[in-house]
């Protein structure tokens, strides 16, 4: 039985969910094999009546989304505890954060610098995340309200209203609103967007205000839509550089045919109200990204991923470059990390492995996305794909899977400046849906109302579960756990402390333990690799005031322990 678990647990939570599914399948048959002609239910049509009656306020739908988001997911923090930062990549967004929310762009290189090399951050020119700005500048917005993680609920719920916007543009308000609960839901309550510091909802919002203000700007030509669009591509172009061009381009392409084709707006007026604050909103985005770059990387031109890549990575970005010379590396562990990487995109380049990260990548996305509930919408596609009104949404889903087919990694949160799209596709789904009728039964209607209702049973019980220390999935509160308890019992010390980090064979390449502060000399605790006795005396003579500690990252229990002492004290 405990073999059977394991090899279940991974997808666990998509078996509870299917089987959810698969009863209330036999009790929507049952009701409407009794029900044969009988008028609906009449609290269904009471409630429905009062959900279309609010929806007609759009503003306060969008504004009530975000606060729902909110208040939900700190009403479970008794639960589900506030996240801790586990992945490299969490860490390299905090060190943006750190550094904006004391008013700098980058920091200088720290003359011990080699010591404290660690996995997506750079050191030279400046010491930075290698990330665009976007992230930091979100979780910078929560540390200055108290903590990082203020910025990534904010941005989250931020990111469910600019979905009902977006949807209120192209769809009846009740459908809108019921697609941006649906992701609430889905996205905003327990999904990694929002229980860890990857802050992936900034990049979906941008997209969502791209595609929510094109139907607006079509009916109706303002600035103030067109400074919101150009304001969405802005984000992209900070947060998710690549997929948001992808996503910008047959939005391009369709401004360009609307304002030179047959049915073109007025010259003049087109200029004024749309492409003038388009362009100027364009410069000015431009213009401070640029200087961003400037003051971290040395030229406006060039950006902090490139340098960090170029200083450590073998592996190219997409799978028809060709690899890169080995650099010389200072640690162990971060050979091992680009030899790692190296070794998935050579595997990426035989046919049998595209094909079979091809599957991983659907499987992944597919569960993060939709899992088996709101599988169930696309099943209308074939019918979505022939309406008129959904071209450009396609356009852009082609060119996501076009971009995608040809990168060496995808995570489900690359998708996010399209997510608008997906849910555009997943309510358009369910109104059409709500028509099918076989055999004069709302079958249709019984599925659509059943997505819901079986989407919010799946967050009582996921709560539930962890109320009740029922492992169904990863226990919460999530993150590296370990090093964040160590981390506070270090802060409650007297004085300074220097933990000296040593890892050994069975390290996991994503399990970093050594990232520090904006500001690493002020810092109450530091984080130094261990380089070996000889090497880690200059370390131990510039921190000669700090209490150091020595920590094996690859123990099943790291513990902390004085730092040798005897040479400490013997240091001259």
């Amino acid at each position: 039985m405990q073999n059977l678990y394991l090899r279940l647990a991974p997808a666990l939570v998509t078996i509870i969910e299917l089987a959810l599914m698969a009863a209330a399948g036999l009790l929507i048959f049952r009701s409407l094999r009794r029900a044969s002609s009988r008028p609906e239910h009449s609290a269904f049509r009471s409630l429905e009546r009062a959900f279309g009656r609010f929806t007609r306020q759009r503003g306060l739908a969008v504004i009530v989304v975000a606060v729902g988001v909110i208040a939900v997911r700190v009403a479970f923090i008794p639960a589900l505890g506030i996240p801790q930062p586990r992945w490299n990549d969490e860490f390299s967004y905090l060190l943006a954060s750190d550094t904006f929310a004391h008013g700098k762009l980058t920091n200088p290189t720290h003359p011990m610098w080699i010591h404290f090399e660690s996995l997506h951050i750079i050191h030279q020119p400046t010491y930075m995340s290698m990330y665009p700005p976007a992230q930091g500048l979100v979780l910078a917005a929560g540390q200055v309200l108290g903590h990082p993680w203020i910025g990534q609920l904010l941005v989250t719920g931020a990111m469910c209203s600019a979905l009902c916007w977006m949807l209120q543009g192209w769809l009846p308000p009740r459908w809108a609103l019921l697609g941006a609960v649906l992701a609430a839901l889905r996205l905003g309550i327990l999904s990694y967007w929002m229980n860890t510091y990857w802050c992936a909802s900034v990049a979906a919002l941008g997209g969502a205000l791209v595609l929510g203000a094109w139907p607006r700007l079509r009916k109706r030509m303002s600035p103030g839509n067109a400074f919101l669009l150009a304001t969405g591509l802005v984000i992209l172009a900070n947060s998710r550089p690549y997929e948001g061009f992808v996503f910008a381009i047959p939005i391009a392409f369709a401004m360009a045919a609307w304002l030179a084709g047959r049915d073109r707006p007025p010259s003049g007026h087109a200029l004024a109200r749309v492409v003038l604050p388009i362009l100027v909103t364009l410069l000015l985005g431009g213009a401070a990204t640029g200087f961003y770059y400037y003051r971290v990387t040395g030229s406006p031109f060039v950006m902090t991923y490139e340098v960090n890549r170029g200083q450590y990575a073998t592996a190219p970005y997409f799978i028809w470059q060709t690899p890169r010379p080995e650099p010389v590396y200072h640690h162990q562990v971060m050979r091992d990390f680009y030899r790692w990487e190296l070794g998935e995109f050579q595997k990426n380049r035989t046919f049998l492995g595209y094909l079979r990260r091809g599957a991983e990548k659907l499987l992944s996305w597919w569960q993060f996305y939709l899992g088996p509930l709101l599988t169930v919408p696309l099943l209308a596609l074939p019918w979505i794909v022939r309406q008129r009104k959904m071209r450009l949404p396609l356009l852009i889903s082609a060119a996501m899977v076009a971009g995608f087919a040809v990168q060496t990694w995808t995570l489900p949160h690359y998708f996010s400046p399209a997510t608008c799209v997906l849910y555009l596709f997943l309510v358009q789904g369910m109104r059409l849906l709500w028509q099918w009728s076989p055999a004069n039964r709302p079958v249709g209607r019984a599925l659509v109302r059943a997505i819901p209702l079986l989407a919010c049973a799946m967050i009582l019980l996921r709560v539930t579960a962890a109320l009740a220390h029922a492992q169904i999935e990863p226990a919460w509160p999530r993150g590296n756990l370990e090093r964040a308890m160590l981390l506070k019992q270090l802060q409650q010390l007297p004085g300074r402390q220097l933990v000296i980090v040593s890892y050994g064979a069975q390290h996991n390449v994503d399990g970093e333990w050594v990232y520090n502060e904006a500001n690493i000399d002020g810092a109450k605790v530091v984080w130094a690799r261990d380089m070996g006795e000889i090497d880690n005396r200059e370390l131990l003579r510039y921190f000669a005031n700090r209490q150091v500690w020595q920590l094996s990252a690859v123990d099943p229990d790291p513990k902390l322990a004085p730092y040798f002492p005897a040479l400490k004290t013997s240091l001259p």
